[in-house]
């Protein structure tokens, strides 16, 4: 392998030297930040304006420091059926309580993959994947699983707390407590001892500390409210899976995650299932990979009969936060870089890990051109009120299609063939390659 020789380094400084434009945006960059350097507010002005197709959705979330964006637009779609049965206009369910299961699950999951696979050696690509552990992040089917087992709660019923609002500390320090109990439960399987004793003791820790960090779930509570009328209703002793069935009801695993990850490992029409990535160790993430304009086509129909769409993209791609728009001719990104390009398909991005789902949101509006194709997507984010159009953004066609990669789809909506594929048995993937096949 070469090095860098000085004289390559001697050449380099002077190309940029003699370059008057790299030594301009050097000022630039030194007291700007980078999104507002790059922003082209002429281009940004194209995608204002309403939305042929919208639906109206209640309130605004805010995450705040956490990465529980797939859990918060999953409970978003959620709270609209709550609003719908109630009347209520102002009305928000509990992110924490989900959150508290979430992270009980996955821990169960990594102590159970530690002793399943104790046999491997540690260089091996699984148990490498068991000690990476995890963080706030998760997958459509993974809110599901959640919620069909634990139900849901009102926002008050379990509000969010310091912790679970910042919880950057927190994971790192869990992580260890996790990764501690994994590798001696790895070990005291590879020395064929028992492990169910220590490993429910180890779940009993994880449970207090949880519970310390985040407040213990609720298990009964109240709900009482005011209607549209003015009417006072009072909900006695409810649990988190009675308020489920009685406010909510909808069953989340009719709705199929459709992707497009237009890489060489994943050919289209693909039914694709990964285990272990979720939150449970018994369950699996199903998908359906398909062409970018099936994806999109059944987006449409979704916001056409009235339900948002919850779906992932790459959102540290050509985004403002402050103005609310993803689009790759708003935001000058390779200009103020010198003149550099970033430019690469959506499969390499995805195989060179340049680009992946970051982020999860809903669909909430979409419009389209004189030729009826989409040109601009509504979305609801989960960054609170103070960014954006008071917390709502805006993507371009362009974005969409480059850095939307899932979307939730309610089944009712897939086609014959589309139908036929998700009946079909699914090629398991490895966990590890869930971000880049």
């Amino acid at each position: 392998m070469n090095g860098i020789s000085l004289s390559d380094i001697e050449t380099f400084r002077m190309n940029y030297e003699n370059d008057p434009a790299a030594k301009a945006l050097t000022a630039a960059m030194a007291k700007t930040p980078m999104a507002d350097l790059a922003f082209v507010p002429t281009e940004a002005a194209k995608l204002a304006g309403s939305f042929e197709v919208e639906i109206k959705t209640h309130g605004i979330t805010a995450q705040e420091k956490s990465g529980r964006c797939w859990l918060f637009a999953a409970l978003n779609i959620l709270r609209e059926e709550v609003i719908k049965k109630t009347g209520l206009t102002d009305f928000a369910l509990s992110g924490n309580y989900l959150s508290f299961y979430d992270k009980f699950e996955k821990a169960n999951n990594v102590l159970s993959m530690a002793v399943e696979h104790a046999d491997l050696p540690y260089n091996d690509r699984m148990t490498e994947y068991i000690f990476k552990g995890f963080g706030d992040g998760g997958y459509w089917d993974m809110a599901a699983d959640l919620v069909k087992k634990y139900g849901a709660v009102p926002k008050s019923a379990m509000p969010e707390s310091y912790q679970s609002e910042h919880t950057d500390t927190f994971m790192k320090k869990f992580m260890v407590l996790v990764r501690k109990d994994a590798y001696e439960l790895r070990e005291l399987a590879k020395a064929g001892k028992d492990t169910e004793i220590r490993k429910n003791e180890m779940l009993a820790e994880i449970y207090k500390v949880l519970s310390i960090v985040f407040g213990e779930p609720v298990r009964t509570f109240d709900f009482d409210y005011r209607d549209a009328d003015g009417v006072y209703h009072k909900n006695r002793g409810l649990t988190p899976k009675t308020f489920y069935e009685q406010f909510i009801g909808l069953d989340l695993r009719e709705y199929a995650t459709i992707t497009h990850h237009p890489t060489p490992g994943l050919p289209m029409d693909l039914h694709y299932r990964f285990h272990y990535i979720g939150s449970m160790a018994d369950k699996d993430v199903d998908n359906l990979n398909l062409t970018m304009d099936e994806l999109e086509d059944l987006c449409v129909r979704q916001l056409k009969s009235g339900m948002p769409v919850w779906f992932g993209c790459d959102s540290g791609a050509f985004g403002d936060r402050q103005a609310g728009v993803w689009d790759p001719a708003s935001l000058n990104f390779e200009g103020i870089m010198g003149g550099v390009s970033l430019r690469m398909e959506k499969g390499e991005r995805l195989r060179a890990m340049a680009s992946y789902a970051t982020h999860a949101m809903i669909l909430v509006g979409v419009n389209f051109d004189e030729n009826g194709r989409p040109n601009r997507w509504k979305i609801e984010n989960s960054w609170g009120g103070e960014v954006g159009d008071k917390g709502y953004f805006v993507c371009s066609e362009a974005y969409f299609r480059e850095y939307v990669y899932e979307a939730i789809i309610h089944r009712s909506l897939l086609d014959e063939r589309q139908a036929a594929l998700l009946a079909a048995p699914a090629e398991e993937i490895p966990a590890w390659e869930s971000d880049f096949r």
